[in-house]
């Protein structure tokens, strides 16, 4: 009789793999949303000089 499935010991090994991959991709993704939270401040402050220089020049 032959049993179709994962042994225990292959559960684990995929699971600390994940874990091992995880820990790597949680800190580069916080880095990655903080450039852009900070692209989207500049992206912010180059459009309000934009608008109060246009708007200093139609008045």
């Amino acid at each position: 009789m032959k049993i179709n499935g994962f042994t225990l010991i292959e559960l684990m090994i995929v699971v600390a793999i994940i874990g091992i991959l995880a820990s790597i991709a949680v800190p580069q993704y916080a880095q990655f949303t903080k450039q852009a939270e900070d692209k989207a401040a500049l992206s912010d402050a180059r459009n309000f000089l934009t608008a109060a220089s246009t708007d200093t020049q139609s008045n």
